[in-house]
């Protein structure tokens, strides 16, 4: 390879500097309080009390995550927030798995099957999604209470369903329409169904986005409080109200590591999936999550 086809130096500019200056202070911002609370969980009461709360453990105890996930007191009960932890797994799994697949169906009824009043279908389900969910909770405990689900595992997961719905028809919409029309349209002629070509054709080809509506419900479904609060009842609380029960129901000295602990335990399950599944998060949406 001769000199002029090598790649050339990037020449420092103060645009360049600028920039990195930019972007190292907003992760330092973000980052920052999470530094504060992992090295506030690791440190004694003790050592919290007389040292900063930017300095590093002195001697790191695994003590108030312990008895975070299995002895701290969410009201009455002291269990831990282990058990809001399996709760949210049992509203998550099948609130995720009926959200997305609903959300695929009938954003591929609209991409590709151009059937009656689809447009004002669409646009209704749009309409829906720019409501706040607070105008529909007292409607949805009226109808809950009615069908005597109010309170139920059940409950939960059709409300997460109902709210999702919006948002996960728009992501797939958007993306079938991506997708050739000829491929459908071959399909046809072979004389496939409805259903044949969205589960052999469209569904093995929307991977990527597929990945994307996992990863928003998932986020969505697990950081969720009003609605864990209103309609779970009390033998399903998520892990978010049981966190919020850790927070406010101590006696006596305010255990800030046991607290913290806590919070690290409630907003693990997104950070690692986001650390897992964060490249196909940004390939999914350049392949056409936006488009449309």
């Amino acid at each position: 390879m001769s000199i002029s086809e090598r790649r050339p130096w990037k020449t420092v500019s103060p645009a360049r500097i600028g920039t990195y200056a930019f972007l190292l202070v907003c992760a330092l911002f973000f980052a920052m309080p999470l530094f504060i609370m992992l090295m506030t969980s690791f440190k004694t009461m003790e050592e919290i009390r007389s040292g900063s709360i930017f300095s590093l453990p002195s001697a790191p105890d695994l003590g108030a995550w312990v008895k975070a996930w299995s002895a701290a007191c969410t009201g009455v009960a002291c269990d831990g927030i282990s058990v809001g932890f399996w709760n949210s797994v049992r509203i998550l799994i099948p609130s995720v798995i009926l959200s997305v697949l609903l959300g695929a169906v009938n954003g591929y009824a609209l991409a590709h099957w151009n059937f009656r009043w689809a447009g004002i279908a669409f646009g209704l389900l749009m309409t829906g999604a720019f409501i706040p969910h607070q105008v529909y909770v007292y409607p949805l405990v009226q109808l809950f209470a009615w069908s005597g689900t109010f309170g139920t595992l059940a409950a939960i997961i059709a409300v997460h369903v109902i709210f999702g719905m919006p948002v996960m028809t728009l992501i797939f919409r958007n993306y079938f329409v991506s997708i050739p029309e000829e491929i459908f349209k071959a399909a046809r002629m072979d004389g496939a169904g409805f259903w044949w070509v969205f589960f052999a054709i469209m569904l093995p080809m929307s991977t990527p986005i597929m990945i994307v509506a996992v990863i928003w419900q998932v986020t969505g479904i697990w950081n969720d409080f009003v609605l864990g609060l209103i309609f779970a009842g009390r033998e399903n609380l998520p892990m978010t109200v049981q966190l919020n029960n850790i927070v406010n129901s101590q006696f006596g000295e305010r255990e800030y590591n046991v607290d913290m602990a806590a919070t690290i335990l409630t907003a693990l399950v997104p950070l690692v999936l986001y650390f897992i599944s964060g490249r196909w998060f940004v390939r999914g949406i350049a392949a056409g999550a936006v488009k449309g």
